[in-house]
């Protein structure tokens, strides 16, 4: 049988890439057409998005696609991270520059939030964990900045949501990105227009809301005139990469419902696939969030600060002169000594300073720990404190849901860093099941093989991305000693959220 080509568009913080996936009625063969950085651009005071350059790389991306497999191009879908969004005018005309999740106004606005409305209110009627980077935080600082760009919004659409619209016309928002907004309700599945109208933000620009895999028209003409693409089709994928990534779990060895993931990159998103929300008081507590899935599941999961982290003091490091590739951090945090110090991950002083080394140096000094004194042991210390902190999540999923998971996929870019794979089996004491590493795409592009009618149910997808993929199994090891590092890294946390207490004069 002829190959089906299908073009899963990944953008994520830190890159953008065009892939194709080639499906020969039994296994997707990933290939790589197009790179290109992304980031941030800082204006002023703000940090924005370029959403016209990421639009520009992408065409540039769909015209090698074009050149290289021509009229075998099925469909075309679009992933990115969650929460960041563009508005449109009535005629279509993008209303601002579309903020970054890290723009500085977001604290100052999530503290208005918490004044505005109560937690309870706000989690029973989204069930997201509370972040300042949240879409909802996000509109009450526009809100309070510029109303006049959220009076003017005919149209509502997410970052993937956005490039969808560039590619075909369409204006409406897929359902796994929506439940990250924090305004989506998660057992009524419609937009929780209440919580914006109590917050004075206007509700007539939200979109329709389509599941994963749906048909979103054909490519526009002018857009196949210049990729010399034959008309694809524009299918929705689950567009918050974590949805797809998701999706693509190999679970053919550990079966349904058995297993935790991570979604291991910039952010390290543990959790649990479940057919419903969890919105316990409990669940409040813990700051849990529950995000869509593939047909209507649920990713009750934790966000943990991941391996920004390390990507930041990366770039610390290069420019006080001293330049590493990812895998030489690797090497030189493995020959650093163990347990040295530890930090919350989630501290939020790591959201984005100006120096990660140095912010991670004054936590060290805050909480009466030795600061990591060199590369391997800032890597060393990230690392084993990740590690430590998923321990601490699953042992909370494992309280709220009664399930013992006995495995952990870890999927995603991250599942590369063999060093976090091993302390992950270590400290949460489970085999670990690595790739795999391009897990994002494969999910993307498998859904879209599936509304083209080449795969059935979910757990098709998912023996599908078995044969496509190589995984790497971690088994635990050196259990005492993590045991009393768990042990070490609790009273951190209690210490350095004792310290938080009496600053804020609680």
């Amino acid at each position: 049988m002829n190959s089906k080509c299908f073009i899963g568009i990944d953008v994520g913080a830190e890159s953008g890439r065009v892939m194709a996936g080639t499906w020969d009625g039994a296994r997707m063969q990933i290939e790589e057409l197009h790179r290109f950085p992304n980031a941030g651009v800082a204006v002023g005071e703000t940090l924005r998005w370029d959403m016209l350059r990421l639009v520009a790389e992408i065409e540039t991306g769909l015209c090698i696609a074009g050149r290289r497999f021509g009229g075998n191009i099925v469909s075309v879908g679009v992933d990115t991270w969650g929460v960041d969004f563009v508005l449109l005018s009535k005629t279509d005309e993008p209303l601002g520059w579309p903020r970054h999740y890290r723009d500085p106004r977001n604290p100052a606005a999530y503290a208005s939030l918490l004044k505005q409305l109560p937690r309870e209110e706000i989690f029973a009627a989204s069930g997201i964990q509370f972040m300042p980077i949240n879409t909802l935080c996000q509109l009450v600082a526009m809100q309070s900045e510029n109303p006049e760009l959220l009076d003017g919004a005919a149209h509502f659409l997410m970052v993937p949501d956005f490039i969808h619209w560039s590619l075909c016309g369409s204006h409406a928002v897929e359902f796994t990105n929506a439940t990250t907004t924090q305004f989506y309700h998660p057992t009524e599945k419609r937009w929780s227009s209440e919580i914006l109208a109590k917050l004075g933000i206007q509700t007539k620009m939200l979109p329709e809301v389509v599941a994963p895999g749906t048909d979103l028209g054909a490519m526009t003409r002018e857009l196949c005139r210049r990729t010399r693409l034959a008309s694809p089709r524009v299918v929705a994928p689950a567009t918050h990469d974590t949805g797809s990534a998701i999706a693509a779990v190999p679970t053919a060895r550990t079966g349904q419902g058995n297993w935790a993931y991570i979604s291991s990159g910039t952010w390290s998103l543990l959790g649990v696939e479940l057919p419903r929300p969890i919105l316990s008081a409990r669940a409040l507590e813990m700051n849990i969030t529950n995000e869509g899935g593939v047909d209507g599941s649920y990713r009750v999961l934790k966000n943990i600060m991941g391996l920004w982290l390390v990507q930041r003091c990366r770039l610390s490091f290069e420019t006080s002169g001293a330049a590493f590739r990812y895998d030489e951090l690797t090497l030189r945090a493995d020959a650093a000594p163990a347990f040295r110090s530890f930090i919350d991950p989630d501290d939020s002083s790591f959201l984005n300073p100006p120096d990660m080394p140095a912010a991670i140096a004054d936590y060290c000094a805050r909480t009466g720990q030795p600061a990591p004194e060199n590369e391997g042991q800032f890597v060393r210390c990230i690392l084993e404190s990740l590690a430590l902190k998923y321990a601490t999540v699953l042992d909370a999923l494992k309280e709220m849901t009664g399930n013992w998971c006995e495995m952990i996929h870890i999927v995603g870019g991250g599942s590369r860093n063999t060093l976090l794979n091993q302390f992950a089996a270590n400290a949460c004491r489970r085999a670990v099941l690595a790739g795999p590493a391009e897990a994002t795409v494969l999910g993307n592009v498998l859904v879209q093989a599936r509304t083209a009618n080449e795969l059935g149910s979910l757990e098709d997808i998912r023996r599908a991305s078995w044969g496509s993929s190589a995984v790497v199994e971690y088994l635990p090891s050196d259990q005492p000693a993590w045991k009393a590092a768990h042990g070490e890294f609790a009273r951190i946390l209690e210490r350095s959220a004792r310290r938080g207490t009496a600053e804020a004069g609680v």
